[in-house]
């Protein structure tokens, strides 16, 4: 597996590097995932995040996370492979500054909470959506426990 992470902000402590590539493991272990893939996670401040909001979603406002899920079927077969075969599973964009604002307000650690939005991203490029509330509340469980078996619970 190959988990590509591109830190373009200062201050992002270096032990979260091997938090977010874990994090991004564990739960394609626990979705079941066996192909070989590639991730990519970028870690940008509010102002990088909301220009990308802003030209891929309309949203104009920065937010905690985005994900491009690249992961597309035909005919059954996997399609976007990278030169080594591995299967491009997507693009994570995690904004450092509200990492930090959330880590505040919901009173835990910063390593909590690129944790969990490191999980919820990877839930979105293996499929899964929080649109209704049944799909917010099977999303939520599996972050739950796919945290908590890293060893990251809730406080």
């Amino acid at each position: 597996m190959t988990v590509l992470i591109d830190i373009r902000t200062e201050g992002f402590p270096a032990e979260l590097e091997a938090v977010m590539e874990k994090i991004a493991l564990d739960s394609l272990k626990y979705e079941g995932f066996q192909e070989e893939c590639e991730i990519s996670i970028s870690i940008v401040d509010n102002e990088e995040i909301h220009q990308i909001n802003k030209q891929f979603r309309g949203i104009d406002r920065p937010t905690d996370v985005l994900s491009f899920p690249q992961l597309t079927f035909e005919e059954g077969e996997i399609m976007d492979r990278n030169e080594k075969g591995e299967v491009v599973l997507g693009d994570i964009i995690i904004s450092l500054e509200r990492a930090r604002e959330q880590a505040e307000e919901y009173g835990h650690s910063l390593k909590r909470e690129i944790a969990f939005l490191t999980a919820h991203s990877m839930l979105h490029l293996l499929g899964y959506d929080h649109m209704e509330p049944e799909e917010e509340k099977e999303m939520f469980a599996k972050q739950k426990e796919i945290l908590e078996l890293a060893g990251i619970p809730r406080a």
